[in-house]
């Protein structure tokens, strides 16, 4: 994994990641809601290419008396984006488009609009 190539360590993609969080415009931060985000090594085993995911409710989907859930997460998935990049900043990029393709989801943007955006 990363620190086997010396991409970045475990610390390091996580800083990666709180790094893609501070490029998103903060009026669209502020929008978040009830979202964590979480790195794990590895997708489960039947999508062993998945970069990231996004479970929860997107906010298009919520009714007024939604609350009280368990938040949303955005889970980024350390062993296939180091695997699929070549050096360090090919992965910061890769992150990045991953955190923001996962926000966009919570946002109930769906993958095909995301991939006509270049997100995909």
């Amino acid at each position: 994994m990363s620190e086997d190539l010396g991409l970045l360590t475990p610390e390091e993609f996580e800083d990666a990641i709180a790094d893609a969080l501070d490029m998103v415009p903060p009026a669209l931060m502020d929008k978040l809601d009830n979202v964590v985000f979480l790195v794990e090594d590895e997708p489960p085993p039947e999508d062993p290419e998945l970069l990231g995911v996004y479970d929860g409710v997107p906010l298009t989907e919520r009714a007024e008396a939604w609350g009280g859930a368990l938040p949303d997460r955005i889970t980024v998935f350390r062993g296939p984006l180091t695997r699929m990049c070549e050096d360090r900043e090919e992965l910061l990029d890769e992150i990045a488009i991953t955190v923001v393709h996962e926000i966009a989801h919570h946002f109930g943007i769906e993958e095909d609009r995301l991939h006509e955006l270049g997100w995909g």
